[in-house]
């Protein structure tokens, strides 16, 4: 197998991984990735077969459980209910009840509010220079969340800080700072959504936290605990990854002089999640040994699934890296795929498929007035910053 060394950190990958990913793609569907000392699937066929079979899985094995150190116990409290970590059973019980109050009706209602607010955030555009992150991408995707939970809009800015201390745990090289800012942002944010829950007992109102609430099977239903794992999980996997897809979209439309009316909405925001994703890499249990595509993979290890990678393989999608609405659609695994699938996806869509055509059709001069930047915050992809300017 194919010994590489990269380090994610490194500034040529932070702006370009896709260089990388050939490379390791070249000699094959894995590659030992020497910085995380793991086993990492690169191709569209060897991710999405390992993403649907079942001797792989997100929840660590309890002979592998490591204590939890003192000062992250309150972020693993609600990762310990998250349904991203957890296999079935407790992960079928738990995605069911949540898909009985977060219905696709529900979410389809929200329509003409993401349509209403993405005109209203560009009015507020500042005239000239401006950034489409800071002004445009942050705000839509956390508003519309606060609406769907029945949170105030007036949380917007304490969610999003929230938010980006806890997904700080799950970049390389976390600081401690990282953590102790992560576990406060979890008590924080599990505090507040303690309380609100216990309002919304008492008053319930025509918002997800109260379709939660009262959702069932039988006589079963989500524990207090579940639901503020359930709403974290929400805001802060569909938050980000809808920023960072936004920005990650409007760059390459202006980058490859595509014109946006040319295409549908849904083939547009397809692309866009194909070419570009908000997050590379997944990682995967390998829960008893088995050979994938030639590879064997002993039981008790690790591996990472590069959906980056495997959204510009060749052998699926001609010319890969180049930007195409037009293309023959093929599945992408920007969503992941199997048992955890996205349970956002549809809502993601929707915003894309709303908020792009709006955007380019209310500023037909829309033009980059800058390089774009991404972070340093692999296994996410996204812009820190994307200056923009409407001409005309």
């Amino acid at each position: 197998m194919q010994r590489l060394r990269q380090s994610p950190n490194q500034p040529d990958f932070v702006q370009n991984p896709y260089d990388f990913y050939d490379r390791a793609r070249a000699a094959g569907p894995f590659f030992l990735w020497e910085d995380y000392d793991t086993i990492c699937a690169t191709s569209h066929a060897a991710v999405n077969a390992i993403l649907r079979d079942r001797r792989f899985g997100r929840e660590t094995p309890p002979g592998q459980r490591m204590p939890v150190p003192d000062h992250l116990r309150p972020f693993y409290a609600v990762e310990d209910h998250s349904m991203l970590e957890l296999e079935p059973p407790r992960h079928t019980r738990l995605r069911g009840l949540v898909l009985r109050a977060f219905t696709s009706r529900r979410i389809a209602a929200l329509g003409p509010e993401i349509e209403s607010l993405t005109h209203s955030l560009i009015d507020a555009l500042p005239d000239g220079e401006f950034d489409l992150i800071e002004t445009f991408a942050q705000h839509l995707p956390v508003i519309i969340i606060a609406r769907l939970l029945g949170v105030p809009e007036t949380m917007a800015d304490r969610l999003l800080g929230w938010s980006h201390a806890m997904v700080r745990m799950y970049i390389p090289q976390r600081s401690r700072a990282d953590e102790e800012a992560a576990a406060r942002a979890a008590a924080e944010f599990s505090a507040f959504l303690r309380d609100h829950i216990e309002m919304r007992r008492k008053h319930p109102a025509d918002d997800l936290l109260t379709h939660l609430i009262a959702a069932r099977e039988n006589e079963d239903r989500l524990a207090t605990d579940e639901m503020i794992a359930t709403c974290i999980l929400l805001l802060n996997a569909g938050h980000e990854a809808t920023v960072h897809t936004i920005g990650n979209g409007v760059k390459a439309t202006l980058s490859e002089g595509c014109n946006p009316a040319a295409h549908s909405p849904a083939a547009l925001a397809e692309e866009v999640l194909r070419h570009d994703p908000p997050l590379h890499l997944f990682f995967r249990h390998v829960y008893e040994p088995v050979e994938v595509m030639g590879q064997n993979l002993a039981a008790g290890s690790r591996i990472a699934l590069l959906l980056g990678a495997a959204n510009r393989d060749p052998a699926v999608w001609q010319d890969p890296h180049r930007f195409n609405p037009a293309r023959t659609a093929a599945p992408h695994l920007a969503f992941g795929g199997g048992l955890h699938f996205c349970v956002g996806a549809p809502l993601a869509r929707l915003e894309l498929q709303i908020a792009l055509p709006i955007l380019f059709a209310r500023l037909p001069g829309l033009a980059l007035a800058g390089p774009a930047t991404y972070a340093d915050s692999y296994h996410f992809h996204g812009l820190t910053a994307l200056p923009l300017i409407a001409k005309g």
